[in-house]
């Protein structure tokens, strides 16, 4: 097992307590110039193959901050617009019902203010016939192209923030159409393969952990119509590489080949508050969101480049967290091959941690 540097490991060591005995952890920390990746557990129950830098999670929604990522470099290289309306990426009779005086845009999805619903209709019965082993597993691209006609829209897109998992995979499926590719090609060519992110992508591979619910095994998470919401995969290594490409736009070496002023444009416009939740004081940039590093936080108060950016993801058998605070060049990712009973809590302890390290280096 990794050990982290000695002044890290009373700060780690509740998150690695907060997953179940003997779970797969793995913790990837950056402070300024230091790098840091320490795993516990073991990849199986039996306790046969020890956690690696190189063990593959699923990171659920995480996946919405590369979703979000491809958006802003296809914006970059003028492939699409933030104010594109879907329907030109869609096929003719599978645009979702809502008055057209105000469409549904690629920003919208991306910032959770579409208006559209949580999941697809019809998703739902679908799953439940499989809900304790894959229950997206059979709702595929064709069942989701009939299901968007009958999908209905809450309020006027733009007007408020409704998380939305449909919102963000759509996302996925028309950046796909607009390019001409499969989502995860794309995501390989725009994304993962210039940043280096070798293990990261939606299919199998690697030395996978497994995931566990409640002390059970649960089965590889699939979902074939929404790839862009939660189907990605990924590793310590790769966390710890994305967030320095986050932290600092000239930290990873792009390859000769790469568009590297759009994928460095993209970097940081993905970083850029777009719209607010006034109750919260949490900010919604492109797939990310952004709280002040103040007590307090608020809207209309606060350094914008001065804040806590992050986002969570869970699958039936993992959980992921992933934060930074690029005025102090500090970063944490947690992923977890299990879903503690407490799962918000087990996310809470991650953003608290973060939030640590951060007042820590702002004292130094």
């Amino acid at each position: 097992m990794d050990r982290p540097a000695p002044d890290l490991e009373p700060l780690l060591r509740p998150l690695f307590h907060a997953a179940a005995p003997g779970a797969a952890v793995a913790v990837a920390v950056i402070r300024g110039g230091e790098r840091t990746v320490s795993c516990r557990g073991y990849t199986d129950r039996i306790g046969v193959r020890p956690v690696r830098a190189d063990t593959r999670f699923e990171i659920g929604s995480v996946t919405k901050t590369f979703t979000a990522l491809l958006l802003a470099e296809m914006a970059a290289r003028g492939d699409v617009r933030y104010d594109d309306p879907i329907d030109r990426y869609l096929p003719a009779d599978a645009a979702p019902g809502y008055p057209h005086e105000r469409p549904i845009t690629l920003l919208h999805l991306a910032t959770h203010t579409s208006g559209l619903p949580r999941l697809p209709v019809g998703l739902t019965p679908a799953a439940v016939p499989r809900w304790f082993t894959k229950p997206y597993a059979t709702f595929g691209p064709s069942h989701l192209m009939r299901a968007l006609p009958r999908t209905p829209v809450r309020g006027t897109p733009g007007a408020q923030v409704r998380y939305s998992n449909l919102g963000c995979g759509l996302l996925g499926l028309v950046l796909a159409n607009a390019a001409g590719q499969r989502y995860e090609e794309l995501l390989l060519s725009r994304i993962c393969g210039p940043l280096g992110l070798v293990d990261t992508s939606c299919g199998p591979g690697g030395e996978p952990a497994t995931g566990y619910r409640r002390g059970r095994r649960v089965p590889s998470f699939r979902l074939p119509a929404l790839p862009g919401a939660a189907a990605l995969r990924s590793t310590a290594d790769d966390m710890l590489r994305y967030l320095q490409a986050h932290l600092a736009l000239d930290a990873v070496p792009l390859p000769e080949r790469t568009d590297a002023t759009a994928l460095r444009t993209a970097l940081g416009e993905v970083l850029t508050p777009r719209v607010g939740r006034r109750r919260t004081g949490v900010r919604i940039c492109l797939g990310w969101n952004q709280r002040s590093l103040d007590e307090r936080p608020s809207l209309d108060g606060g350094d914008e480049a001065d804040g806590l950016v992050y986002h969570a993801g869970a699958t039936r058998g993992f959980t992921t967290f992933v934060g930074f605070s690029p005025s102090t060049q500090v970063g944490l990712a947690v992923m977890a091959g299990t879903q503690p009973v407490r799962g918000r809590g087990f996310v809470q302890g991650a953003y608290d941690t973060l939030r640590t390290l951060v007042a820590e280096r702002r004292a130094e």
